[in-house]
């Protein structure tokens, strides 16, 4: 971090501008201090959690065979209204739970659960995404139901002849076991209705090389009558914490919530307390609707030539809600109609959800300097391919980066330079008119113009180059592609915090050989400020991602070597007279 020098101590009532303009680089200082601390705090509670996740009761093998009886609504919800308010609502779901089996389905990339009753996903675990370094054959746990957390996918039929009202469909399946190793396949579930005329199928297709699921209802209509339903899709979940977050005080939380796609706002999303409060409910075009949290997603797509019905919401019971109601399907007598809507449960790999949906890509949450961040990202990727190791990449990245805003920089450098060959001199002036602020800062700006000096020569360049900083930390919070990624030596996980804080405190210690560069501060609050910026920052960091660590770290090393240079060329040259 470059400091901005004060040339004075202390302001009087009644000054020069010269003398107003002496305090701005003191001020732009303080200011993007505690800018640049905040940011860092507020990010590291709002974006990291902790890479120690705690083992999951149950699994795939040791599923509960309960699931929700009926398609749950509240007074507050709007989820079972259709568009044109023709879909009745469903009733409130009774409390007793009603046994049902379980049909799983193994892919390469997804290892889940599919209910009975209902037809619901409720649990999905990702193969390729291990829990934790240690258990490297325990797959990662995206959707549960069990009494540790609830979070499933349901997917139904309302309305008219929905079979999901008022109670849930139940469907039987040839096989309690399907294992889709390559290519294409695809699992049936049969309505067991007791109108022989209609038969309904629920088809769940899978390709081996994705996390998407087609859900496709195929109502084969034998009556003499038309049938028609409206399919609904939405994510169950309750508010409990994702797996993996750290509870602690000094532990940082990543978004959890719902998000969803609209015309006029590419991406919105809500936190489970917004839902509660303020339920979201509108028609769109097309679209997606989502559940994120920390490095993985799941996500409703209907068709995108369609309008539905958006909504989330928190039942009595505290469960959140988001989902979509879609038009209905009318099947006429002696013919056969289908609706099909796509489930993502996976990573949140902003290329592949990019392909999915328009801006479901946005999940991958950079915030407002995206335009910097995708960029950097793209950059960084890029280089991994090459190198084949993500901590090589982010140290090159660095570099790049830090030759991009070398000129920038070096000026900057130059400036600070100027200004501890000059520092003995603003010394003897700030004693000659100890009792007159306004002669000193008239003084000083005398000074400066004759040596060359810009006091703003050490703010601008860092305050110019912290969007990129700021984006670059959002990257690296953000990119699921860090998550158990290995560097090298005691670095296994580039997403977790250091486990010996070797890196947080080479961090600290050359923010403070950087600072003995630099001039000491005149201003005796400054000159504090200054001297516990390494403590503060090598605190924070101290639960910082190891990637990003290294990546100050990087920066920091070929800041002071830049300086240095810089520093002892400004020295040996003599000052203008």
């Amino acid at each position: 971090m470059i400091p901005c020098l004060n040339p004075r101590s202390r302001r009087t009532t009644r000054q020069p501008i010269e003398f107003v303009v002496m305090d701005i680089p003191r001020f732009a200082l303080i200011a993007a201090s505690i800018f640049l601390s905040l940011m860092l705090v507020g990010e590291w509670s709002a974006f990291k959690a902790r890479q120690e996740p705690q083992m999951q009761t149950h699994r795939l093998t040791q599923m509960d065979t309960t699931v929700d009886p009926v398609f749950e609504t509240s007074t507050n919800g709007p989820v079972a209204n259709d568009i044109d308010g023709l879909v009745p609502e469903l009733p409130q779901a009774p409390t007793e739970r009603s046994v049902g089996g379980l049909v799983t389905v193994t892919t390469p990339k997804l290892a889940l659960a599919i209910s009975l009753l209902g037809g619901d996903i409720v649990e999905v675990a990702l193969p390729a995404f291990p829990e934790s370094l240690d258990t490297p054959d325990v797959p990662f746990v995206v959707l549960e139901d069990n009494s540790e957390r609830t979070y499933i996918a349901q997917s139904g039929l309302v309305g008219k002849n929905g079979i999901d009202a008022p109670t849930r469909a139940h469907f039987a399946s040839a096989e309690t076991h399907y294992d889709i190793t390559s290519g294409d396949g695809f699992v049936d579930l049969s309505y067991l209705g007791d109108n022989p005329e209609i038969s309904i199928t629920k088809r769940f297709s899978f390709s081996a090389d994705s996390y998407a699921v087609t859900i496709t209802w195929i109502v084969d209509n034998d009556s003499l009558t038309p049938w028609s339903a409206r399919p609904f899709a939405q994510l169950k979940r309750d508010s409990s914490l994702a797996p993996g977050t750290d509870t602690g005080a000094m532990g940082m939380r990543p978004f959890l919530g719902a998000a969803l796609t609209q015309p006029d706002e590419r991406f919105t999303k809500f936190t489970f307390d917004e839902v509660a409060e303020e339920p979201f409910k509108k028609a769109l075009p097309g679209g997606w609707i989502a559940m994120v949290q920390h490095y993985f997603i799941s996500a409703w797509i209907p068709s995108p030539d369609q309008q539905h019905l958006y909504s989330t919401r928190q039942s009595d019971n505290g469960i959140n809600y988001a989902g979509l109601v879609s038009p209905e399907l009318i099947v006429a007598p002696g013919s056969t109609g289908s609706s099909s809507a796509t489930l993502y449960v996976g990573p949140k790999d902003q290329y592949a959800l990019a392909e999915l949906a328009p801006h479901l890509d946005l999940t991958v949450d950079y915030g407002w300097l995206w335009w910097v961040a995708q960029p950097l990202f793209w950059l960084l990727t890029n280089i991994h391919a090459a190198v084949g190791n993500w901590g090589v990449a982010i140290i090159l990245l660095t570099v790049l980066v830090k030759t991009l805003f070398f000129r920038l920089s070096a000026a900057s450098y130059r400036s600070m330079a100027r200004m501890r060959k000059v520092q003995p001199k603003l010394v003897a002036l700030r004693e000659q008119h100890a009792d007159d602020k306004q002669k000193q800062s008239q003084a000083m700006m005398e000074l400066y113009k004759k040596e060359g000096i810009n006091p703003m020569g050490g703010c601008l360049p860092i305050l110019i180059q912290m969007p990129v900083f700021i984006a670059l930390y959002w990257v690296l919070m953000e990119s699921v592609e860090l998550r158990q990624a290995p560097f090298a030596l005691w670095i296994h996980d580039l997403a977790a915090m250091d486990p010996y804080y070797v890196l947080p405190l080479l961090m600290g210690g050359s923010m403070f050989f950087m600072q003995k560069l630099n001039p000491p501060p005149p201003d005796p609050m400054q000159a504090k400020i200054m001297q516990w910026m390494p403590v503060v920052f090598t605190f924070f960091f101290l639960w910082f991602p190891a990637g990003l660590v290294l990546y100050w770290v990087v920066n920091n090393l070929l800041s002071m070597a830049q300086q240095f240079v810089i520093t002892r060329s400004i020295e040996r040259e003599g000052l203008k007279h």
